[in-house]
């Protein structure tokens, strides 16, 4: 008789559903990244188109609105939901690099996402310049981080996998660009190739790209825009985008990362004792902007990046100094939101400077100046370009794309050292573990027993 074969020893069982566990969350966890993502896309729509409908019964309701709006929304943040004030990207970026289970814990609840995605929507309801990709990935992070712990998973590098594939899901889902969230969870969010970026991340963001896909169908967020490279002086347009986005966007970093000295040093301490009247000066400002401009600075900038690139645009050469103007006001005044779309407007409105160059294609101009500007802003040159790419279906531009935002991105940092996004967390992990240390829990500040591993 054969002998029976001895039963699988129980570490080996452990161990097996310990991966599947793993595995389940991933992947469960992107597919509700995905589903939030898409929810959060079509509330940021109708309240944006709220906001429209408004402008068009009472074109000076701004002054009124946007002012009270922003007010409403510092107050808010300032009483109750602090964490949620920004992007939502340096949240991320913190969290990643904290030591501390319970300080991560407080960056990454749900109550903070939810509250964040809230202030958002309300932003975009009175005018806000303000984007959803930056709350997306922070919301995206939130739900597979929560998911994963809720399942029991712990160690340094699990969790770090689940933020990381978390914030990409949710750039890979907000957008419909899966290849763009894998570039960003490397370049950004983790920057480095190290092995925290393994199989599991990779597919869990291929997951949160696969269920917009899925619902919405195979579409460019821009459209399919078929931009050219002309021969010859056509070429001047790389080295133009790549200096105006690269100063731009390195001016854009100096004036919104907090300081303590000179003007803006002036500026800081006066939002900082006043958060709420600030914030109502801004939205008065910004509603300004709004009536100078013929109110095309207000939003995501969605319309007028989508006629520049069909080479129909419906603003002039102006808009580029009003939408900028309108970005900086409302990051300023503390309301949350994001800036990949809004800055993805700044960039297009370049074809309107530049178009005075000889043999220049506005549609190719207006699409590397998006990457340029982009990623002179976040000093992120593989993810602005992948981005602007799957955004718009136009691979034929890879290569001077690539140029372009990797010579904007070093102009960036000649005129701001700093990293926009970096710069931003290390202040949040700073002031977490300042306020930690102050309380009466020197616990607080200790990593949990789980997660030294």
């Amino acid at each position: 008789m054969p002998e029976s074969a001895s039963p699988e020893p129980s570490f080996i069982r452990r161990a097996r559903w310990r991966e599947w566990r793993q595995r389940l969350a991933f992947w469960i966890g992107a597919l509700l990244v995905g589903l939030v993502a898409l929810a959060f896309a079509w509330l940021a729509d109708a309240a944006f188109a709220s906001f429209k409908h408004l402008l068009e019964w009472a074109p000076w309701s701004p002054l009124l609105v946007t002012p009270l709006g922003f007010a409403l929304l510092a107050y808010l943040t300032q009483r109750w939901f602090e964490s949620a004030r920004g992007s939502g990207i340096p949240q991320v970026i913190a969290a990643l690099d904290m030591s501390s289970g319970r300080l991560r814990a407080r960056l990454l609840s749900l109550p903070v996402a939810a509250a964040r995605m809230t202030l958002t929507l309300g932003a975009l309801l009175v005018g806000g310049s303000v984007g959803r990709e930056g709350p997306t990935v922070h919301i995206g992070a939130a739900v597979l981080y929560t998911f994963g712990r809720r399942l029991g998973l712990h160690g340094r590098r699990t969790i770090a996998g689940l933020i990381l594939a978390g914030g990409a899901a949710g750039i890979a889902a907000a957008f419909n660009t899966p290849l763009a969230g894998v570039v960003f969870a490397i370049e950004e969010l983790s920057r480095t190739f190290e092995q925290r970026f393994s199989g599991l991340v990779l597919t869990a963001v291929l997951i949160g790209g696969v269920v917009t896909l899925g619902l919405m169908g195979h579409y460019a967020y821009f459209g399919e825009i078929s931009g050219r490279m002309p021969e010859g002086w056509g070429w001047s347009v790389v080295p133009a985008c790549a200096l105006l986005g690269g100063l731009l966007g390195g001016f854009y970093a100096r004036l919104v990362l907090p300081t303590d000295k000179g003007m803006l040093g002036r500026i800081s301490a006066v939002r900082g004792r006043n958060p709420v009247r600030f914030a109502a000066s801004c939205g008065l400002l910004l509603a300004t902007l709004g009536l100078i401009s013929g109110n095309h600075v207000f939003g995501t900038g969605y319309e007028e990046t989508r006629a520049l690139l069909e080479g129909e645009p419906i603003t002039d050469s102006s808009f580029l100094l009003w939408k900028f103007l309108a970005n900086v006001v409302s990051y300023l005044s503390g309301v949350p939101g994001g800036l990949f779309s809004p800055s993805l407007s700044i960039g297009a409105a370049f074809a309107l400077l530049l178009g005075l160059l000889p043999d220049v294609d506005p549609q190719a101009c207006a699409l590397l100046g998006m990457g340029a500007y982009l990623a002179g802003v976040t000093r992120s040159p593989l993810t602005a370009s992948v981005i602007v790419l799957e955004l718009t279906h136009s691979p034929d531009l890879a290569i001077p794309m690539l140029a372009a935002t990797l010579m904007a991105s070093a102009i960036s940092g000649w005129v701001s050292p700093a990293s926009l996004y970096h710069a931003l967390a290390t202040q949040i992990t700073d002031k977490l573990h300042s306020s930690a240390s102050s309380s009466t829990e020197p616990a607080s500040v200790q990593p949990t027993a789980t997660e030294k591993t």
